[in-house]
């Protein structure tokens, strides 16, 4: 289901799919419910470290057809 959004966004805003999900995911990576934002921003944190980039962007399905997004930015 996840997969299918991402590539109806591509078509309608194309963009880089080599940027997009740069660490892979699913569900099947395990956190407990209610801590998957926190688990994806800290996920984007040490990705922005480990390949020395300075913005990142975040964004979740929240349910009831919403969703939210952060751009973050390492400053050091």
């Amino acid at each position: 289901a996840f997969a299918a959004q991402v590539l109806a966004v591509h078509r309608a805003m194309p963009f880089d799919m080599e940027r997009c999900n740069v660490n892979g995911g699913a569900i099947a990576l395990g956190h407990p419910i209610g801590a998957t934002g926190t688990k994806i921003l800290a996920t984007l944190i040490y990705a922005l470290r480990n390949r020395d980039k300075e913005f990142g962007l975040a964004t979740a399905c929240i349910g009831g057809g919403q969703g939210v997004a952060m751009v973050i930015r390492r400053l050091s």
